[in-house]
């Protein structure tokens, strides 16, 4: 790779990783707001939120890399031609190949990232995302009682706590205690915490009062305590047993499954579909360059207008992606259709090949820019009469 090649693989990698990371932030914060539960409900802290909603940032660069490959070539493309770089290097004898070799490279690394991704680090994040998750809403406080609301966890006992702090410690706690039809108790501290131990799990409810009520007699008693342990070992379920999907199976777990193991036989078209998903899913950035230079790599002329190129590039990326989508969807009960993904790559890079070796200007009939071209100076007319008529 030349000077000029690496030049051109600095400019769209640098371009490529921008996009990415602007993209993949901003969808993250949209998904990560959907479990905003787990900190203003959950007592989890700033950074435990971060931490756990995170873990879903693999998937989203799974998904996101193509498509911001894609931009990055689409901008150095449209540069290299805006500042005439293309047809400069063609008219000094430069071959559409060398000049695909540098997209093609940073293609490859983004192809190489995505193969990983979707393989390991995807899988992964889902894994400890839901594992998280699940020990988060599995305890009784973090799941059940809720800050600012009267909680009733069974039948005559209630629970309510005015507040909770990151540190996990609770404030304002009322536990009414009906469930012994001889005796109702009510208690009242400033505060209390869940500390478990090998007897079992208690909330420890510091500063406060119980008020004991016996049926039968007229007036309760009042018993106040410093500290005071109030038993919710039977309240406190246990981890349940997680069965990863196979969206959250490693790839070779996809490829060789346990034999003990229920879900991939109950869901054979499932995991059959995530498969061939997986082994398609790094092609696609090659695919998708082929189909940018296809339409933007060959010289123009700056009189040449290059948006219909531009978005005859985004169509072709679209249209391929929504084949895969919609195969993978109706593959998993209908095996056959897996394959028209496979159909569809093999097209695009045998005419997106053959063209950019040809040199191939790829542009829309000429009576389709005639009439966008009329329609454009139109509108152009009315516009300028509407502001001339104005006093």
């Amino acid at each position: 790779m030349g000077a000029i090649g690496r030049y051109i693989f600095r400019t769209t990698l640098g371009a490529f990783v921008v996009i990415l990371v602007s993209l993949t932030a901003v969808i993250w914060v949209t998904q990560a707001l959907h479990d905003i539960d787990l900190m203003t409900n959950q007592g989890q802290g700033v950074l435990g939120f971060v931490a756990i909603t995170g873990l879903i940032v693999p998937l989203l660069v799974m998904v996101i890399a193509p498509i911001a490959l894609v931009i990055a070539v689409v901008y150095v493309l449209n540069k290299l031609s805006t500042d005439s770089e293309i047809i400069v290097m063609n008219a000094a004898g430069m071959s559409p190949w060398r000049l695909f070799r540098a997209f093609l490279a940073v293609a490859l690394v983004v192809a190489a990232i995505v193969a990983a991704t979707s393989a390991y680090l995807s899988p992964k994040g889902l894994r400890e995302l839901r594992n998280a998750l699940v020990e988060a809403r599995a305890n009784f406080v973090t799941s059940i009682v809720q800050p600012g609301r009267f909680t009733s966890v069974e039948n005559q006992l209630t629970f309510h706590i005015r507040e909770r702090k990151p540190s996990g410690l609770m404030t304002g706690i009322l536990v009414d205690d009906r469930r012994d039809p001889k005796e109702r108790a009510t208690y009242l501290a400033d505060e209390g915490e869940l500390l478990g131990n090998e007897r079992g799990t208690f909330l420890v409810l510091q500063n406060g009062s119980v008020q004991r009520h016996v049926a039968g007699e007229r007036d309760p008693k009042l018993v106040t305590f410093s500290k005071y342990a109030f038993d919710l070992s039977r309240f406190v379920g246990t981890t349940p047993v997680i069965r990863y999907s196979s969206r959250e199976r490693y790839f070779w777990e996809l490829l060789h499954p346990d034999p003990d193991d229920p879900l991939p036989i109950a869901e054979p078209g499932q995991f059959r579909a995530e498969i061939h998903d997986r082994i398609a899913a790094p092609i696609y950035p090659l695919a998708f360059v082929v189909i940018a230079f296809m339409y933007l790599g060959a010289p123009r002329t700056t009189r040449q207008s290059r948006a219909l190129s531009i978005i005859g590039a985004i169509a072709g990326v679209g249209a391929l992606r929504l084949i895969g989508f919609a195969s993978v969807i109706v593959g998993v009960n209908q095996p056959l259709v897996l394959g028209a993904q496979y159909l569809a790559l093999l097209v695009t890079f045998a005419f997106g090949l053959f063209a950019i070796s040809s040199g191939l200007i790829i542009e829309p009939p000429a009576f389709v820019t005639n009439a966008i071209t009329a329609l454009t100076e139109r509108l152009t007319a009315r516009r300028g009469a509407t502001g001339s008529a104005k006093p």
